[in-house]
């Protein structure tokens, strides 16, 4: 399988209170952070970066494709969209994720590929949960994307009930990552502070705090 990758990074970060793709993570940005570890499965020219229109990201590799979002939050699927559609033509599935899990487990991706088989799709489910950024896509349901976002309908459940898709219990992922950090995406500043602390960066963690806790300069 030829293999590609999509992080998408244009969501509001409103509860974050702060652009996290720029959220510093030890000697990285957390975006830098995030390529770093998919890099690990997929080589760097193969993978697109979505951010919203006119979001400023941090210095990445110049073999990295940047797209953006034709239109402002309207959800993973505009994501999703934005990046099929510069993925090179010749890479069969691509691992999407958001620019939000600096704990991603490399192994974790080379799984979800593995889990793909003859599937459209490959996506961590948890109970009645789906995890839409943790999952494989085949570049081929791009035009059914397109279609959903046409109608306005902007969940990734109708896509996954529309096209042939594979449900992973996110238990059986646990063989490649235990502790199912890849799913943990960070949403607040406490998630931020807590991944910064188990990643063993504590003393970083404690001088941000209370910049966190504040609200930033507009």
């Amino acid at each position: 399988m030829e293999k590609g990758a999509i992080i998408l990074c244009g969501g509001k970060s409103s509860r974050m209170g702060r652009d996290k793709a720029t959220l510093p993570f030890g000697p990285e940005l957390m975006l830098q952070r995030v390529i770093r570890l998919v890099s690990q499965v997929v080589a760097p020219q193969r993978i697109v970066v979505v951010a919203a229109p006119g979001q400023h990201l941090p210095e990445i590799s110049h073999e990295i494709i940047i797209t953006h979002d034709e239109r402002q939050d309207r959800g993973p699927l505009e994501g999703l969209a934005a990046g099929l559609r510069v993925t090179d033509k010749n890479i069969d599935a691509a691992y999407v994720t958001s620019c939000d899990v600096p704990l991603l487990v490399p192994a974790f991706i080379e799984r979800m590929f593995e889990l793909i088989e003859d599937h459209d799709i490959a996506v961590p489910r948890d109970g009645q949960h789906h995890h839409p950024l943790a999952a494989v896509y085949r570049v081929s349901v791009l035009e059914r994307v397109q279609q959903l976002l046409g109608a306005d309908r902007l969940r990734p459940r109708f896509l996954f009930d529309e096209v042939n898709t594979r449900e992973v219990p996110v238990d059986e992922l646990r063989s490649v990552d235990p502790e199912l950090a890849t799913l943990e995406n960070l949403n607040h500043p406490e998630d931020y502070l807590k991944a910064l602390a188990v990643a063993g960066f504590s003393e970083d963690a404690k001088r941000l705090q209370p910049q966190m806790h504040t609200k930033p300069h507009r």
